[in-house]
């Protein structure tokens, strides 16, 4: 690499690092750049992986005040998310690199329509909730007690589907995965942004120590990538903190719609 290009990595590593943790789709700014320089795609997506995950694990650890509020959530979601990265990266070990290539658009572009209606559908779900426990108070005499905001029966599974996919492609797959947090978790959106970062992180790490023993790695871009990464994912969880959820949505749709159509027409 000449030293433009070596600059290059490194400030999209650590863009990709930052938009991460505050969003998601960090990959759009690293994938390209390594295909741009002449890698190919599963080689350049492998690397991609392995960079950022470090960056990954940073803008974690900087939301551990998030994390340590829903500590009830983390267990059954975390399995989840290293679960589906597993099945993610050996599907892009086993099948052809463009198999997905169609219905990547559409999931971000589906992600960024999740988020803007985020509200009204969050408000729907506690409604439907009211009911059902009026409902249970009427005919059997039992008043439903507040819980904490759980995971539920679904959301697991959902959070598996999108680490499937963040496994075997990962470009916006942060869109997804908050999209979804936020429509069955009625809760803050930043405290659900550093959720999504640890599922997030442990998608690419399990993802990344996959790829790392049984894929053809470019290690040269891979270290400037999670050089850049590292900073941007701390940079990111302290942005991410201060912005306020009506801005965050507004961010992660617009990203989202960006990202999507992006991918659409490439």
């Amino acid at each position: 690499m000449t030293t433009v290009e070596i600059a290059l990595v490194l400030a999209a590593g650590l863009a990709a690092g930052t938009l991460n943790t505050v969003v998601g789709s960090g990959s759009l700014l690293t994938f390209p750049v390594l295909v741009a320089l002449g890698y190919p795609p599963v080689v350049a997506n492998v690397s991609n992986t392995i960079g950022l995950t470090p960056g990954s694990i940073s803008g974690a650890l900087g939301c551990r005040r998030e994390l340590l509020a829903q500590k009830h959530r983390l267990l059954p979601l975390s399995i989840a998310a290293v679960l589906g990265g597993l099945a993610g990266g050996l599907l892009l070990l086993s099948l052809p690199a463009d198999s997905f290539r169609a219905v990547v658009p559409l999931l971000v572009l589906l992600a960024a329509l999740l988020m803007a209606l985020q509200p009204r559908l969050t408000r729907l779900v506690a409604e439907r909730r009211s009911r059902a426990a009026v409902q249970l108070a009427a005919t059997t005499g039992v008043t439903a007690v507040a819980a904490p905001r759980t995971v539920g029966r679904l959301l697991p599974v959902s959070v598996f589907a999108v680490s499937v996919y963040g496994g075997y492609f990962g470009a916006a797959q942060g869109v997804l995965l908050l999209a979804q947090l936020a429509i069955v978790l009625d809760d803050d959106l930043r405290l659900l942004n550093g959720l999504k970062n640890l599922l997030q992180a442990l998608v690419n790490l399990v993802a990344a120590v996959l790829f790392a023993l049984t894929a053809d790695v470019a290690w040269l871009p891979v270290l400037l990538v999670a050089l850049g990464s590292i900073p941007g994912g701390l940079l990111g969880a302290a942005l991410g903190r201060r912005v306020p959820a009506s801005v965050l949505r507004a961010v992660v749709v617009t990203v989202g719609t960006v990202a999507g159509v992006a991918l659409l027409l490439t």
